[in-house]
């Protein structure tokens, strides 16, 4: 071997050394060996109380199968939805982008806009998901559970970057079959097939054990689940058993709710039994995620945030946010910093080196760097939220709501209640943050629809003597 050839060669090996030495955000911790692509799963539970996870304060209903992943990774404590309520919320989660960049800023209605129709109520089929990124960074994806994100062919999941897709297209339905005749939005989809009602058991035990099966089935090649629980949105339909062993619980909606919570870290607890069977747990990113506030029909408990479902307060964008991926993300870790449902495209798509194909640009910001060892920074300097005449913003510890003509200030390091308006005593702190959300807004598309509620259940939702959750609950 010629000498200059021998040097080439040696370079090339200590190249490749010094390669497989740099640590990057999402490459593993010391002493872990490098694997291959990731699997991720992420899990979306609807409607739950801020305060009802055990990881998250909850001593009524044990959750032990979600506190895990909690326990197992880390725990958000300061996690936002980008919106307040299901459809505009799951559109964040499923393209990284604030929806009212596309106009999706309202639950799905009948109220068009003016230059539209009733087929352009739901996601734009211009926006690309995290289905769509995941496909074409070598991955085979499902979308399992709740959808509700249009009932036009062009919005089904198997045209949304969804190679399977397993349940029904609506807001909700019942979680055990229909006896009669029931609107097609309800009804329960093996991608392009209708399952008849007389096949129908318990819809969340169904979805865990069609994310069950998938992962069985996906072992050997890189996979893709959005798991969208529709538990513990209403109807109220709990399992009996269930029922039985919350007899202690003398309010019969919550002792519903409790039940269907437990059927939900049921799930939760077999599908990460699946993942560990097939022998996935070290090549696995699971996010669980709620979809929005404890909302006001439900028995639900935000705990000490104020406000619920609909609303701008904590108790309606706040909600329980964990992550863990063994080997990468540090185990048994709580983070206050605030992060939002946005970030976790871009977080699972980089932590399988993948690249974005889309050519829009995401709101949400990789989390894998800031989860890192020793990083203090700060994911975001602001968040924003606008549902009608109801818009606010987060920057470090002050939040500001914004009502019509009314403005309120809040800040959350001393107050996460939001007790103290403290508009009057700051109103240069109240200029610079209205400033930052008018900003935002000018990025923003006008709604496509409107709210079925009008703007008159926002205006008094947001009233600052419309306390305790007796009050909340008369307005949904």
């Amino acid at each position: 071997m010629k000498k200059n050839q021998l040097i080439i060669m040696m370079f090339s090996a200590l190249l490749a050394m010094s390669s497989a030495n740099a640590m990057g955000p999402g490459d593993p911790l010391p002493g872990k060996a490098k694997r291959t692509k990731p699997n991720v799963i992420v899990i979306v539970s609807d409607d739950a109380g801020y305060a009802d996870f055990g990881c998250y304060g909850g001593t009524q209903i044990p959750t032990p199968n979600i506190d895990a992943i909690a326990k197992q990774g880390i725990r958000f404590t300061d996690a936002y939805v980008s919106a307040s309520v299901c459809a505009p919320s799951r559109a964040g989660i499923l393209t990284g982008r604030y929806q009212q960049r596309f106009g999706f800023e309202h639950n799905t209605s009948t109220k068009v806009a003016a230059g539209y129709q009733l087929s352009d109520v739901g996601m734009d089929p211009a926006e690309r998901t995290i289905g769509n990124e995941m496909q074409d960074n070598g991955y085979r994806t499902i979308a399992i559970g709740k959808w509700h994100q249009g009932e036009e062919q062009k919005h089904f999941p198997l045209r949304r970057g969804f190679d399977e897709f397993y349940g029904f297209t609506g807001g909700h339905r019942d979680f055990f079959p229909y006896k009669g005749p029931r609107k097609k939005e309800y009804a329960l989809y093996d991608n392009q097939k209708e399952i008849p009602e007389q096949e129908i058991t318990y819809l969340t035990d169904m979805f865990t054990d069609k994310a069950s099966a998938f992962i069985t089935k996906n072992k050997n090649n890189p996979f893709f689940m959005y798991l969208s629980y529709n538990a513990v949105h209403t109807p109220m339909n709990a399992r009996k058993d269930l029922m039985d062993r919350f007899a202690n619980i003398p309010d019969s909606g919550r002792r519903a709710y409790a039940a269907m919570m437990t059927s939900l870290d049921d799930g939760v607890g077999a599908v990460l039994k699946a993942v560990k069977a097939n022998g996935l747990e070290e090549n696995t990113i699971v996010v669980f995620i709620n979809d929005n506030g404890g909302a006001t029909v439900n028995s639900s408990d935000n705990g000490i945030l104020r406000g619920m479902k609909g609303s701008k307060w904590e108790g309606g964008i706040r909600v329980a946010m964990m992550m863990k991926w063994p080997g990468h993300i540090p185990a048994n870790r709580t983070d206050h910093r605030p992060v939002i449902s946005l970030d976790i495209l871009p977080t699972v798509l980089a932590a399988g080196k993948g690249k974005q194909k889309g050519l829009k640009k995401l709101d949400g910001v990789n989390l894998l760097p800031y989860l890192a060892s020793g990083n203090k920074g700060k994911p975001h300097q602001a968040l924003y939220w606008r549902r009608g005449v109801a818009a606010a913003i987060r920057s470090a510890s002050w939040k500001l709501i914004r009502v019509k003509d009314k403005v309120l200030l809040f800040d959350l390091s001393k107050d996460i209640s939001e007790n103290n308006n403290l508009s009057e005593k700051y109103p240069a702190k109240v200029k610079a943050l209205m400033a930052m959300l008018s900003h935002w807004e000018k990025g923003l598309d006008q709604p496509h629809w409107y709210s079925s509620y009008g703007d008159e259940n926002q205006i008094i939702k947001h009233r600052m003597d419309l306390k305790g959750r007796e009050m909340e609950r008369l307005y949904p």
